[in-house]
C-alpha cells in the first residue's frame, strides 16, 4: 500500500512542480514587480499556517481517507478551473494569487492526513525511513520536473502546465478510493473538533522536546525561503535567462534535494539529530552566499544543488523529530502544528525576501538571508533538538478504569481527582520535582486545575489534585500515558512510602444538582423533607 501512495504522490509532485513553474513565470511575465512574483510562493503556503491546526484536528479525529479524498477533490477542481481561466486569457495577478492560494488550502487539509497515515503502512519503527522515502520521490520529481515545466511553459504555455497538473491527482483520487485502511472502533466517541484542536494545543504547550522543534524550523525556514522565493527573479535579472533558465535552477535544486534525501541515513546514523540540524543552517548560509556571488549560470546551478540538499535534510528530520516526539492519539496534530510554523515561516519569509529584493536589491535580499541562517546556527546553540527512543511514545498497557459505583452520563463532570501521598522527610525535595514533572504530563494530556499541596500538620502527608471536565474526558485522558510517562510515575513511587498514592474521585455538585445515588431514596428523602418543613 505505501508502495501506491509512493507512486502515486510522484506523479501529483511532478503535476504540482509544473503547476508552480507555470504560476511563478506567469506572474513573471503578467507583473513585473519581484515583490508580486515572490507572492506566489506566500500564496501557496499561507493556508498551512490558517488551516494546519484544524486539519490536524480532524485527521486525529475523523476518517483520514475520506479527508484526504475530499482535498485531493478541492485541488483537481481548483486546478482545472485556472487552466480554464488562464485559456481563455481573463488570468489576472490577483486571480492567480487566490486560484494559488485554494490549491494551498488542499494541500494543508490533506498533508496531516497524510502524514500521520504513514504509520498505518509501515511500522513505526520505519516511520523515518518512509518519511524519507516519500522526500527522496518528491525530490526525484523535483530534480526533473522543473525542468520539463520550463520547457512546457516556454513551448505552450502555462495553461498546458495547469492542465498536467490537473491530470496528475487522478491517480491519487484513484488509490485513496482503492485503499481500505483497517477500521479501528475506538472504545471511546471522538473528541469535538473544538475540543480537539484545544488538545492540540495544550499539548504541544506543554511538551519542551516539540516547541524546540518548531523554533528551530522557523529559524531555518524564514532565512532560507530566499532561495525558492526569490528564484524566478535570480533566473531573470541576475542571469539575463527565461523561463528556461528557471526551470534549470528548480532542476538543479531537485537534483541537490534528492541527495540529501539518499543521504539523510547515513548522516543520521553518524551525528545527532541537534547536530546535523546545526550543520544544515551552516551550509545553508554557505549556498546563499555561493548564489550572491555566483558570475555564471553553471556555479549558480551548483550552488542551487547545494541548496536543496540542506533544504530536503532540514525539512525532512524535522518532519521526523515531530514524528518520533509524539504519540498515536495527538499525531495529526503535532505535525499540522510543525506544518504550521514551517510554512508560516516560508510564507512569511518569501514576503520579507521579496519587498526586501525590490527596496535594496537581490544580491544585497539574498546577502542578508545568509547572515540571517548564520544568526541561526549560533542562537541553535541554545535551542536544541531532541526526540525520544523509539517505542517510548507508545501506549502505555494500563488496567481498566475503575467504575464508579453509580454510573455517570459522559457529560458529567467536573470529575476532580485527590491522590494523598506519604513521603518520608528524606524524599521531600526530590518527590516535588518528580509530582511537578508529572503535573505536567498530566495537564499535557487534559488535567485542569492541577496542584500539589502538604499538610501543614502532617508534614509527611501530601495531596495532588486536578480536575476534568467531564467524565469522557477523564476516560480520555487515561488512555493517553505512553511508556516513557512511566518512568516518572515509577521514579515517584520509589519515592513515597508504599506502592503508590491513595487515589480518591469526586464529581462536583453544583447548587441543585442531584447527588448520586438511588433515585427513588432521593424521592422519598424529598417528599419528607417537604412535610417536615411544612
Amino acid at each position: 500500500m505505501f508502495a501506491l501512495f509512493w507512486w502515486a504522490t510522484l506523479v501529483s509532485s511532478f503535476g504540482s512542480l509544473i503547476q508552480s513553474v507555470g504560476a511563478s513565470w506567469l506572474m513573471a511575465t503578467i507583473e513585473h514587480s519581484a515583490e508580486s512574483v515572490a507572492l506566489v510562493q506566500t500564496a501557496g503556503t499561507l493556508p498551512f499556517f490558517f488551516l494546519s491546526i484544524v486539519a490536524g484536528a480532524l485527521a486525529d479525529t475523523n476518517d483520514r481517507r475520506l479527508l484526504m479524498l475530499i482535498s485531493q477533490g478541492v485541488m483537481f477542481a481548483a486546478s482545472v478551473l485556472l487552466a480554464g481561466l488562464t485559456w481563455f486569457g481573463i488570468t489576472t495577478p490577483l486571480l492567480l494569487l487566490g486560484m494559488t492560494f485554494l490549491l494551498g488550502c488542499g494541500s494543508a487539509a490533506f498533508a496531516p492526513a497524510w502524514q500521520s497515515s504513514i504509520s498505518e503502512q509501515v511500522p513505526r519503527t520505519q516511520v523515518p525511513a518512509a518519511v524519507m522515502a516519500n522526500a527522496m520521490g518528491f525530490n526525484l520529481a523535483r530534480s526533473v520536473g522543473p525542468a520539463i515545466g520550463g520547457v512546457i511553459v516556454a513551448a505552450f504555455g502555462a495553461v498546458t502546465a495547469f492542465f498536467i497538473n490537473a491530470v496528475s491527482y487522478i491517480g491519487m483520487l484513484a488509490t485513496l478510493v482503492w485503499w481500505k485502511p483497517p477500521v479501528v472502533r475506538p472504545s471511546l466517541p471522538p473528541e469535538p473538533l473544538g475540543s480537539a484542536i484545544r488538545a492540540g494545543v495544550r499539548y504541544v504547550r506543554l511538551s519542551p522536546d516539540l516547541i524546540a522543534i518548531y523554533l528551530r524550523c522557523v529559524m531555518f525556514t524564514v532565512p532560507f525561503s530566499a532561495v525558492n522565493a526569490l528564484m524566478p527573479v535570480v533566473a531573470r535579472d541576475l542571469l539575463g535567462g527565461g523561463a528556461p533558465t528557471f526551470g534549470l535552477l528548480l532542476g538543479g535544486f531537485g537534483v541537490g534535494a534528492m541527495c540529501g534525501a539518499l543521504s539523510s541515513s547515513a548522516l543520521r546514523q553518524r551525528f545527532a539529530v541537534d547536530t546535523l540540524l546545526r550543520g544544515v543552517v551552516l551550509v545553508a548560509s554557505i549556498a546563499l552566499f555561493a548564489i550572491v556571488l555566483s558570475p555564471w549560470a553553471v556555479t549558480t546551478f551548483l550552488a542551487h544543488v547545494l541548496a536543496g540538499s540542506v533544504w530536503t535534510l532540514g525539512l525532512a528530520n524535522f518532519n521526523i523529530a515531530v514524528q518520533s516526539s509524539s504519540p498515536r492519539w495527538v499525531m495529526g496534530r503535532t505535525l499540522a502544528t510543525y506544518q504550521t510554523f514551517a510554512f508560516a515561516g516560508m510564507a512569511v519569509g518569501a514576503w520579507i525576501w521579496g519587498r526586501s529584493a525590490t527596496i535594496v536589491g537581490v544580491r544585497e535580499a539574498l546577502t542578508i538571508a545568509a547572515c540571517a541562517c548564520l544568526l541561526s546556527f549560533v542562537v541553535a546553540r541554545w535551542v536544541r533538538v531532541s526526540v525520544a527512543s523509539v517505542g517510548a511514545l507508545d501506549p502505555q498497557v494500563a488496567g481498566e478504569v475503575l467504575p464508579p459505583k453509580y454510573p455517570l452520563h459522559p457529560a458529567s463532570g467536573p470529575i476532580a481527582v485527590h491522590i494523598e501521598y506519604t513521603v518520608p522527610e528524606r524524599n521531600a525535595i526530590a518527590f516535588v520535582a518528580a509530582v511537578n514533572e508529572l503535573g505536567r504530563i498530566r495537564r499535557r494530556d487534559g488535567a485542569f486545575n492541577w496542584s500539589v499541596a502538604q499538610d501543614i500538620d502532617r508534614p509527611e502527608q501530601w495531596i495532588e489534585q486536578f480536575e476534568s471536565p467531564t467524565w469522557i474526558d477523564y476516560l480520555r485522558r487515561q488512555t493517553r500515558p505512553t511508556l516513557a510517562d512511566a518512568k516518572i510515575r515509577e521514579r515517584l513511587r520509589s519515592l513515597v512510602s508504599g506502592e503508590r498514592g491513595s487515589v480518591r474521585r469526586f464529581i462536583e455538585r453544583p447548587a441543585g444538582a442531584e447527588p448520586l445515588g438511588d433515585s427513588s431514596n432521593h424521592k422519598e428523602v424529598r417528599e419528607d423533607y417537604s412535610a417536615s418543613t411544612s
